[in-house]
């Protein structure tokens, strides 16, 4: 099979996709810092943690040099500008929140195809690769809800977020893996916004854990091995000093 694009041809993509991310997240952030009453200040701290998170993360664990972030000066001029897109614009809740759900899910397949395809072209296998490519897509936003100390979205709750990234993360190696990474890129970015908002609209989410409290039969197992010793006059105490 031929690709569409040369290897150089994808990375340059990719990377431009993991700008459009930057810019996105920097916009999905001030959205965010609007919601919470913050400053100017407030906007550009929590739209440059949005964009940015994430891929210095990333670069930061393959450590093959500055992470980008710090090294291509796009990156956080991209960022600032998503956060005053957010500060300067005028729309009301329910178009703010229309708009989040779109571009949320399209940054998403984004920074899953960039982080995976930046992991493979470092030489790593295809399960860091996965790896990478979901903390691309869900960091900067984790990072982002713990400096609002708030409990991170990625961890449940949240229309499958983070198994999104998964599996457009895993999608794109697989065709990188049959030499038509161009064929994954425009899937896992599509797939991404379809599987996203599906979840969203339909409530869909991964099962919780088992509730934590014991059956009413192991409860009163417990209350029974719980009883006061009750003795009558021919039965002698229990000895404390038993092994």
């Amino acid at each position: 099979m031929t690709s569409w694009l040369t290897p150089a041809e994808v990375n340059t993509v990719t990377g431009y996709l993991d700008l459009a991310g930057v810019l996105i997240c920097g916009l999905l952030g001030g959205v965010v810092a609007r919601a919470e009453g913050l400053d100017l200040f407030g906007y550009l701290a929590v739209g440059t943690v949005s964009g940015l998170g994430g891929g210095i993360i990333r670069d930061t664990l393959l450590q093959h040099g500055t992470p980008v972030a710090l090294t291509d000066p796009a990156y956080l001029p991209t960022a600032f500008i998503g956060a005053l897109l957010a500060f300067l614009a005028v729309l009301g809740e329910e178009q703010w929140g229309r708009m989040f759900a779109w571009l949320d899910a399209a940054v998403l397949g984004f920074w899953a195809i960039a982080g995976a395809q930046k992991t493979l072209a470092a030489g790593l296998g295809w399960l860091p690769a996965v790896l990478l490519g979901t903390i691309t897509a869900v960091g900067g936003g984790a990072v982002r809800d713990l400096l609002l100390r708030r409990v991170p979205a990625v961890l449940g709750g949240n229309g499958l977020y983070a198994t999104v990234a998964v599996l457009v993360s895993a999608l794109y190696i697989l065709c990188a893996g049959l030499g038509v990474p161009t064929v994954g890129i425009v899937c896992g970015v599509l797939g991404a916004v379809l599987l996203r908002l599906v979840a969203n609209r339909r409530g869909w989410a991964l099962p919780g854990g088992l509730p934590l409290e014991p059956s009413e039969a192991v409860r009163k197992v417990r209350s029974k091995g719980r009883r006061p010793f009750h003795r009558s006059n021919d039965e002698e105490p229990p000895d404390d000093r038993r092994g």
